[in-house]
């Protein structure tokens, strides 16, 4: 859902100029009053899952608009190497041609590109909220774009006893929105959104799907339950299916299903617990030539991210084209994190426990997900679990200390590039363990300074793979601002 900045600029200049006369001709008064039924931009959306059910305190008197925003700037001082890799000190791009090998792009201390997320909230009718979020800047795209938008029913139009008693329990969603599967994907960094994290990154296998579809979500005295049906792709797609990138003979599109259960509640003063089980699972998601001729398949779940990692460079061939795919190598929007590469097919299923005692609080993933690309014939499993402590401390818990432990165990597919000297054949599953110790201040509630020292390293690789024996390590700065 890309856009010219031009034509953004434009909209938004105008919508800002709108809002003063919105606002007053809706309440008699300039307002800007948060919507119902959100979650904050700001350190109060901490630990904050699906929106709650708790009647709003502001009573709805027209329509009224909210704009937000996130920033983050990160100064970076990591270090690579593959000492297992064959080639490794080989590997150029230029000219768009590609040397083979597996040299590691050459990274030094330095700035990363800031992120800018723009947020707008619209109250357009009592219990009815609209939601409009974009990527002023990102590592993923340097255009601005739009992430998605959606509409959220807490409330229906509709009188009587039966709509009101439904509604009560039930939250609908519907529009072009983040999927909700598991609860990692509430605590993971979305480019200029990073208030939520303690940490840098979320998930060595970072799970994020921005589909089009509808969510139907109930809860009731801390139990709750979802069942969501997508179009399983990130953008919308009516094309054809492509005979080469689909060599399974299955030319036809499912829908994503996704469903989640579990239970969150305030035990007493002083102890939360929520655990949670969810199910994300496509079994034939299509792709044309153009939009995934490396996987074979257009579903995106481990590998969607609309914005990028928040490590950059890391772990990255040096024959990559900083502005395009190489022939070989991955996007390098994506560094540090492990596609599983399940685009044609993926069955995934994620436990998440958390628990809040004081300022302590742990958080616990456990994953398992099979799938294939649209080039293979059977399906390959990857494994995935974290778990971090955090402590916040302080007046109102403004300070923050934590540490991390994230490992992941696959199979990789056979792949035809990396080396130019043929197909890498993988025999056994590869891991890749990731260790991170944190740090962070809130200046205020819409202000955060942390920090974070990381080591991450890959075995089991074969040797003519780029990443055999790789490790990146040191530590990395950030400033957000969210409001």
């Amino acid at each position: 859902m890309k856009s010219y900045h031009l034509s953004f600029y434009k909209i938004t200049f105008a919508i800002l100029l709108a809002f003063p006369i919105v606002a007053f001709s809706q309440s008699g008064k300039f307002s800007y009053l948060r919507p119902s039924y959100w979650r904050p931009y700001d350190k109060s959306g901490i630990n904050v899952f699906e929106t709650t059910k708790e009647e709003d305190t502001i009573p709805y008197k027209g329509m009224r608009i909210r704009f937000g925003a996130g920033f983050t700037q990160q100064y970076q001082n990591l270090k690579h190497e593959n000492p297992d890799a064959l080639n490794n000190e080989v590997g150029s791009y230029e000219n768009y041609v590609s040397t083979p090998g597996n040299k590691l792009k050459v990274i030094t201390p330095g700035f990363q590109t800031a992120q800018a997320n723009l947020y707008m909230d619209v109250q357009l009718a009592d219990g009815i909220r609209l939601n409009l979020t974009s990527y002023l800047s990102s590592k993923h795209h340097n255009s601005t774009w739009i992430e998605g938008g959606y509409i959220q029913f807490d409330k229906l139009p509709f009188k009587g006893k039966f709509w009101t008693d439904l509604m009560k329990v039930t939250t609908i969603k519907v529009g072009h929105f983040e999927v909700d599967y598991g609860d990692e994907h509430f605590r993971r960094s979305d480019g200029g959104q990073a208030l939520y994290n303690p940490f840098m990154e979320g998930n060595i296998m970072d799970e994020y799907a921005n589909e089009i579809g509808g969510e139907v979500f109930v809860q009731k005295n801390g139990l709750f339950g979802m069942v969501s049906l997508t179009s399983g792709m990130s953008e919308g797609n009516v094309d054809s299916l492509d005979k080469l990138t689909n060599v399974d003979g299955d030319f036809h599109k499912d829908p994503s299903l996704i469903l989640k259960a579990g239970f969150d509640k305030q035990l007493n003063d002083a102890i939360r617990l929520r655990v949670s089980a969810s199910y994300y699972g496509n079994q034939s998601c299509g792709s044309n030539a153009f939009s995934d001729q490396y996987l074979g398949g257009g579903n995106t779940l481990f590998g969607g991210d609309r914005s990028g990692s928040n490590y950059q460079f890391v772990m990255e061939e040096n024959s990559i084209n900083p502005n395009n795919f190489s022939d070989i190598g991955t996007p390098l929007a994506f560094s540090g994190r492990f596609n599983p590469g399940f685009g044609k097919k993926v069955n995934a299923f994620m436990f998440n426990g958390f628990l809040k005692t004081g300022g302590l609080e742990f958080f616990s993933t456990y994953e398992t997900a099979s799938g294939r690309t649209g080039k293979e014939t059977s399906s390959r499993t990857a494994k995935q679990f974290a778990i971090d402590g955090v402590y916040r401390f302080g007046k109102n818990e403004n300070l923050f200390i934590g540490a991390r432990y994230n490992t992941v165990k696959a199979a990789l597919a056979d792949n035809a590039w990396g080396t130019g000297a043929g197909p890498i054949i993988y025999d056994g599953d590869i891991t890749i363990n990731r260790v991170a110790f944190a740090a962070g201040w809130f200046i205020t509630n819409n202000i955060l300074l942390k920090t974070e020292y990381v080591d991450q390293r890959y075995k089991n690789f074969p040797s003519a793979d780029y990443r055999a024996g790789g490790r990146f390590h040191g530590y990395v700065i950030e400033a957000i601002v969210g409001f």
